[in-house]
This record gives C-alpha cells, sequence and structure tokens, in this order.
C-alpha cells in the first residue's frame, strides 16, 4: 500500500489541540466577541511579548499589514520602495496600493533573500525604504539593510510573514525594523483559520497611526480622526491564535527537526541542491525548497508516488504580467530568474512522521538516481 504525503495537514495539527480550539471557539460565540474586543487584546499582547517588541497591531491580513505600514510611514506618490525579485505579489503589490513605486532587487544565489550587496545599487534620491522578505523561514542579512538604510535614511519594514521566531545573530527577526509585517494565513507556521495578520513596531506613535488607519481612522468608536480602512482581527481568529502560540516554540524545533533529517538523507542526492543556512541564521523552514534541473519532471514523479510539492514561486516577481510595465530582462535578475525554473517545496509540518519523511526522500533519490 502506498503512504501518501500531503503537502501540509492542518487538520492534524487541529486534533492535538482540539479541545482548546473548540473551547475558544466556543467562548467567543457565547460572548459574541466577534471584533475586536478581549480576544483580540489578548493575542496582541501576547505576540508583542513572545517577539520581544512593544506593539502588536493586529489586522485581517498579512497583505493589509504591509500596505498598513507603509500607509502609515507616509509613502508619497513618486517614492521608491525596494523590494526581493523572489517572494509572493504581496510584498511588491501593497507598494504601489501605497502609492509608491515597486524597484526590484536580485536575491542571494544560496538563500533565497534579498541580496544587500546589489541593493545600494538599486537606491536613488526617490527610495524612501526597503522590505526584506524572509522568504521560507530563513532570515535575510539584516545587518547590512540596516547598515545600508540608517546610511541613506530609509525605513525598513520586515516581511516576516513565512518567518515566525525565525533567528538572526541571536535576535527575532521582526525586531530589527521600523515595522514588521506577519501573516497568519491558515498554512502558516503560525496559522489561523482564515485570514489574519498583524504589524510588529517599539515606536508608539507609528502603531497609533497604523492601528487608527485599519480601523476606519480612529482608535475609539465613532471617532474618525483621518479616513481609513477596515482591517481587523476577528474575534474567532484571535482566540485561536491564542491557543496555539504557546505551541510555536514546539512546533518550530520539529520543523527543524524534520528538515535536518531531510538534509541528512538527501545530501549525496546527485543533481540535487538543499537549502543553504545563511551565517548567523536560525531557519523555522516554513518551506524546504530544494533545486534540481528536471523540476518538472521530478514533481510529476512524486505525484504519481502521491507526494504533494508546491512551487514557491514558479514565476519571479519581475517576469509576471502584472510587471510588465517595468520592462525588465532575465539579466537583470540572473538568481531570481535561475531559481524559478528549479526550486520545488517538498511536504513539511509539524505532525509529519518520520515514515512519511522516509517515504519522500527515497522517492527522490530514485528518481536522482536514475533507479
Amino acid at each position: 500500500m502506498t503512504t501518501s504525503v500531503p503537502f501540509a495537514d492542518l487538520h492534524a495539527q487541529y486534533l492535538t489541540i482540539k479541545s482548546e480550539i473548540d473551547a475558544a471557539i466556543a467562548e467567543v460565540i457565547r460572548t459574541s466577541a466577534f471584533i475586536r474586543g478581549p480576544h483580540v487584546d489578548r493575542f496582541e499582547a501576547s505576540f508583542a511579548e513572545l517577539m520581544g517588541v512593544k506593539h502588536c497591531v493586529s489586522c485581517a491580513n498579512g497583505t493589509d499589514s504591509l500596505y498598513i505600514a507603509m500607509h502609515a510611514l507616509g509613502v508619497q506618490p513618486g517614492d521608491e520602495v525596494i523590494a526581493p525579485a523572489h517572494s509572493w505579489i504581496s510584498t511588491s503589490e501593497t507598494i504601489t496600493q501605497a502609492g509608491g513605486k515597486v524597484v526590484f532587487c536580485d536575491t542571494d544565489a544560496n538563500t533565497y533573500t534579498i541580496d544587500p550587496a546589489q541593493m545600494e545599487a538599486q537606491i536613488t534620491a526617490r527610495t524612501v525604504g526597503i522590505i526584506p522578505v524572509h522568504l521560507y523561514g530563513q532570515a535575510a542579512d539584516m545587518d547590512a539593510i540596516m547598515t545600508i538604510a540608517a546610511k541613506h535614511k530609509l525605513w525598513v519594514i520586515e516581511d516576516c510573514a513565512q518567518a515566525h521566531l525565525a533567528q538572526y545573530k541571536g535576535r527575532t527577526v521582526g525586531t530589527f525594523g521600523n515595522a514588521a509585517s506577519f501573516s497568519f494565513y491558515p498554512g502558516k507556521n503560525l496559522g489561523a483559520m482564515g485570514d489574519a495578520g498583524a504589524v510588529l513596531t517599539n515606536d508608539a506613535a507609528l502603531a497609533d497611526r497604523m492601528a487608527m488607519f485599519a480601523r476606519h481612522g480612529g482608535l475609539v468608536k465613532g471617532d474618525h480622526r483621518i479616513e481609513g480602512i477596515n482591517s481587523r482581527l476577528d474575534g474567532l481568529q484571535a482566540a485561536i491564535l491564542s491557543v496555539k502560540l504557546p505551541y510555536l516554540k514546539k512546533w518550530t524545533q520539529r520543523r527543524q527537526d524534520i528538515a535536518s533529517e531531510y538534509s541528512s538523507l538527501l545530501k549525496d542526492t546527485p543533481g540535487l541542491t538543499l537549502p543553504a543556512t545563511a551565517k548567523d541564521a536560525e531557519p523555522v523552514f516554513h518551506l524546504y525548497v530544494v533545486q534540481h534541473e528536471a523540476r518538472d519532471a521530478l514533481a510529476t514523479h512524486l505525484k504519481e508516488l502521491q507526494i504533494q510539492t508546491v512551487i514557491n514561486y514558479p514565476v519571479a516577481l519581475p517576469f509576471l504580467p502584472a510587471y510588465a510595465y517595468l520592462g525588465h530582462q532575465s539579466t537583470d535578475f540572473p538568481n531570481a530568474y535561475r531559481h524559478q525554473s528549479r526550486i520545488l517545496s517538498l511536504p513539511i509540518y509539524p505532525e509529519m512522521s518520520s515514515a512519511q519523511l522516509s517515504v519522500v526522500t527515497t522517492a527522490i533519490s530514485a528518481f536522482c538516481s536514475g533507479r
């Protein structure tokens, strides 16, 4: 009998804490605390404490968190914001939504994170900020990024959507820049049961501006100081996230252990490039991403064996139709361009068994060895 391996198994995680989740949902329903309220306040305080920052401004989703942060930082039409060429489109589309102009930078050949060596060449008199993405749970080179930002007086928003608790030089990502964006999309390392997001900051004035903008322009109902948007974390998601939060460190360690086991079993596989860990970084492996020149054939082989994989992301941002107006060529971003045809994300989630992992690695080894 073939053992199928899903890419992730959210139901398996739910079953491990079912009684707590069910009780939290029932309490929200009992008290009708659906919008803002004590569950949201509790989660904001707990998440800020865990991350080691002063303020957490929750919102409806991770995409909104980027937009809210840029709006609060005062992005104006024509302002340029630097973002990595390899990321999910939320990173770049929110720059445009905030009124800015997207300026892409190539990524590091080994870590997929923005390359500081190329970043400085992208800075002009109109550049106002940088959005480094801690992609796949790997910390970007924050020392170099913050040095460049300080030199040119630029703000920094860390995109931590895939990097809850990732470390850089012993410090948690999301604590370096002016603000940090988080997503709690269900499949994230800390995931809700629907859309949810937050922005972290140590700047009290910035936190107030972000919270005000996200709540129709006012911190008190009916007192609209500015025109804002409606982007609020609902009580159900906040209660669910509060149940899950104490388990995050345990789940993170399990992801790291699975990644280590993957790397041990696949280290001598011909033609397969394994994830690299950046110097001074401790990744949390939201995704375990390998490379192979016959990526599509490998993915098909695994699918036939009921092993689910994903490509994150099949087209680098500058080459999407949405950014055709920028007129970029493959040579503008050689690393991101090369990666898009080679990368493949393997199954990884805390509840994944060693038997499932063995099925995946055996199948990959057989393909790469021509068996």
